[in-house]
């Protein structure tokens, strides 16, 4: 029984020219729409997302190309017949003659054929055909078949028992039995294998056939398209590789980012709410601290506060930044925190203390800048020793005003090994609000210098709060929905009666 691809059916109707030279238009607007990103893509082959899209953008060149070409061959049609061309084969009524169908292949590549300027660069100059007849032994190839296989016009074309010797070893078997089943069982073919040119480039090839039947049902020929998909499974395979590198890099970067989430909440202070320094004391502080991650969730710094009860009744109070981002800094401000609490709790003054920090991070394996201030409160006296390191001097509220501390000499931290930092002291009231904070908080990009003067308009919200967790809270409603390009840490401490 001839096969169902030749059965009689109502030939479909062809497309106006208009519409035809619309969707050229749009395949052609679309396309240089696309060609724009990848051109995009280029400039940014450091990036990850653009060697990602580069790829992407290639294969859909390669798409539009080609849907570009068939449009282009809709729109002039199908040639007209030579004169010579061979006459079809009287056949059975309900079945399309063989040779017609050949005619059809021919015609359809002749239309490939008919414009140069396309075929030049494009990927028609990569879709050949060939028909090899059983009954003659007669076979026959279109030019762009030579052109794909790299096989000089003057040597004729190659049989079927002679093409397998241009193909891979591991693909054999693979058209070996696509021919067996397009000869034998009479079946459509479709596959893909690789071949190696004569000059020695391997193509990867992609061949779509069909059996020609002869009036009994035999198979009489087989012709077949063939397309160099070299170029495609190229740029395919580097969308693979890319969207690998891609997801690696982002299971890299969400493993990175969930260590430095642990290590920093190992680190801060486990309390929640106001903190009292020291306890049972009337003149203790009442704490409370908040961080406030970036705009970009991703990106953990080494920013942190501390809050901590000393020997003697006294306590710390202390915040810093860190330079970077990521388990690096949370690690180098984990080493930081550390020594900075044992140092304090030996009973090194905070001035001393920035010193040997400073010479700690100078040290250290993973170099980093850092600011700090460090604050030791005598409750008994309700003083405040406090030095810093290249940071923003603490807020002192009282009255309903403010204004920042002046400052003790103090570079950053890991500057210069010599470095020396300074220390002051003043005396607090009862009702003081000291507000810390790094400087992410009151920026929002790098670029920007650091702004004191919306924290200190909410003094007359500080003056009326209950406590410091009010105070927090303050702070978080005006600068919390800040775009800021950095993580930001807050400490208030409220001075009890």
């Amino acid at each position: 029984m001839p096969s169902h691809v030749f059965a009689d059916r109502p030939a479909p109707q062809p497309p106006e020219r208009g519409d035809v030279d619309a969707l050229i238009s749009l395949a052609r607007r679309l396309r240089g729409d696309v060609d724009a990103v990848r051109r995009d893509a280029v400039d940014r082959e450091d990036d990850a997302h653009g060697r990602w899209q580069r790829a992407l953008c290639e294969l859909a060149v390669h798409h539009l190309d080609d849907l570009g070409a068939h449009l282009g061959q809709l729109k002039e049609g199908l040639p007209a017949q030579p004169a010579d061309a061979p006459q079809p084969h009287e056949h059975a009524e309900s079945v399309e003659s063989p040779d017609s169908h050949q005619d059809d292949c021919q015609d359809d590549l002749a239309a490939y054929e008919a414009d140069s300027a396309l075929r030049n660069g494009s990927l028609l100059s990569r879709v050949g055909s060939a028909e090899w007849n059983l009954l003659t032994d007669e076979v026959s190839w279109s030019d762009e078949l030579y052109q794909i296989l790299g096989r000089p016009p003057e040597s004729g074309p190659m049989t079927l028992d002679e093409l397998p010797a241009m193909v891979f070893a591991e693909d054999q078997p693979l058209l070996t039995s696509m021919v067996t089943d397009c000869l034998v069982d009479g079946r459509p073919i479709d596959g893909e294998f690789r071949m190696v040119r004569t000059d020695g480039g391997v193509r990867t090839v992609h061949m779509m056939g069909e059996p020609v039947l002869d009036t009994d049902g035999s198979t009489a020929s087989m012709w077949a398209v063939l397309r160099d998909v070299s170029e495609l499974r190229r740029s395919q395979r580097a969308v693979r590789e890319t969207r690998d590198s891609l997801q690696r890099k982002q299971h890299v970067a969400q493993t990175e980012r969930r260590l430095a989430v642990e290590l920093q909440e190992a680190v801060l202070p486990p309390w929640r709410g106001s903190l009292q320094l020291p306890e049972d004391t009337p003149a203790a502080l009442d704490v409370a601290a908040h961080y406030l991650p970036s705009a970009d969730s991703a990106l953990i710094g080494g920013d942190w506060y501390d809050a901590l009860q000393l020997p003697g009744g006294q306590a710390l109070l202390s915040v810093g930044d860190l330079t970077g981002h990521g388990v690096a800094a949370t690690s180098s401000m984990a080493m930081l925190l550390g020594a900075l609490r044992g140092m304090a709790v030996a009973g090194i003054a905070p001035g001393q203390l920035m010193a040997h920090l400073n010479q700690l991070l100078e040290a250290s394996a993973q170099p980093a800048l850092g600011s700090a201030v460090c604050c030791r409160y005598e409750p008994a006296q309700r003083t405040l020793s406090w030095a810093q390191a290249g940071h923003p001097a603490p807020l002192l509220f009282r009255g309903g005003t403010g204004s920042a501390l002046t400052p003790p000499e103090g570079v950053l931290l890991g500057a210069t090994p010599t470095a020396e930092y300074g220390q002051a002291e003043v005396r607090l009231l009862p009702g003081d609000v000291l507000v810390l904070h790094t400087d992410g908080l009151t920026r929002t990009s790098a670029a920007e210098e650091c702004d004191t003067g919306r924290l200190l308009a909410l003094a007359p919200l500080f003056a009326e709060a209950r406590d410091a967790q009010d105070c927090v809270r303050a702070v978080v409603e005006e600068f919390g929905e800040a775009e800021r390009g950095d993580d930001a840490c807050v400490l208030v401490a409220r001075i009890g009666q």
